[in-house]
């Protein structure tokens, strides 16, 4: 065992430390992708994890062999992790091996034959039209903080935003006039993004009448502010839009992206074209866009099964 490995086996017994490789990597992802911060996150997450299991084992990141890397993920596997997170790590893992082989740290990658787990395709939870309906509807007006979540369902669905995209919105983003949306997502590309008529006047109506109550005289350039007049965060929204869910009624099961999936099915329900669908969701491939068409063409299907006479 090398002196650093054995100064870090002490600290553990203390307090977990972070491994002096992971840092300058995320850092590398951050300049060259500008990943968002939930998605370094995430990496961080991963590699820490692993870091920890490397280190129980006396072993340090750049002497970890392929042998090491599936005791790990059958040790997953046996804590009945699920494939989609098994997954993303083994991505983790191959971004950060591939850095350190670019930076010379090491001489082989050990994760060159290690294999992803075979992923069901999942078709993504959506919302009907009508369910999306009496979703919008159910924020009360006369409520400045339900004036505000009107607001935001309304552009959410209108423009299928992410949420984190959603709430981190400024007003140099939303020209009303020329009725668009300036999006930054995901690795700081920015789209443009059409804005329905519903859309600018819940959003004009809010700006000229709730926002200002929530501010209370403060000044911020977020368009959604909080109650304290601050950035919301995701999960405060996250159970904003289920508390109004259960008030319509809504039973189908709701993910932070449902409004998304519903803005892209409805689209292409009404004949919208999977290209156009892509830019306006942001992906930069077509294949992540792709199913939705079976999103659609399942609707379909059963809308056949159900008034065709001889469905």
């Amino acid at each position: 065992m090398t002196n650093r490995a054995r100064h870090r086996a002490t600290d553990r017994a203390e307090e977990y430390q972070i491994d002096s490789l992971i840092e300058p990597f995320l850092d590398d992802l951050w300049s060259r992708k500008g990943l968002s911060d939930n998605t370094l996150s995430a990496y961080r997450s991963d590699l820490c994890h692993f870091d920890r299991f490397v280190q129980a084992k006396g072993r340090e990141l750049e002497s970890v062999d392929q042998a090491l890397i599936r005791d790990y993920l059958s040790l997953r596997f046996d804590k009945a992790f699920a494939k989609s997170s098994s997954a993303r790590l083994i991505s983790s893992l191959r971004a950060f091996y591939r850095y350190l082989l670019l930076q010379k740290t090491i001489q082989i990658d050990p994760t060159a034959l290690i294999k992803p787990p075979k992923l069901e395709r999942k078709l993504p939870d959506s919302l009907s039209e009508a369910d999306v309906d009496r979703l919008l509807g159910e924020p009360h007006l006369d409520d400045p903080v339900e004036c505000r979540d009107r607001a935001m369902l309304e552009l959410l669905y209108a423009c299928g935003l992410r949420v984190t995209e959603l709430v981190s919105l400024t007003l140099d983003q939303i020209s009303l006039r020329q009725g668009v949306v300036r999006i930054v997502g995901k690795g700081s590309k920015e789209r443009l993004v059409p804005l329905g008529e519903m859309a600018i006047n819940e959003i004009e109506s809010y700006l000229v009448s709730a926002r200002p109550e929530l501010l209370k005289g403060n000044a911020s350039d977020v368009v959604f502010p909080s109650k304290r007049g601050t950035m919301m965060t995701r999960q405060t929204f996250w159970h904003r839009i289920k508390l109004y869910a259960l008030r319509a009624g809504i039973s189908v099961h709701l993910s932070p992206h449902t409004l998304r999936h519903a803005f892209a099915t409805h689209l292409l329900n009404h004949g919208a074209d999977l290209r156009a669908v892509q830019l306006l969701l942001g992906h930069s491939d077509l294949s992540t866009t792709q199913i939705y068409t079976h999103v659609a063409k399942a609707r379909l299907s059963a809308l056949h099964l159900q008034h065709h006479p001889r469905g």
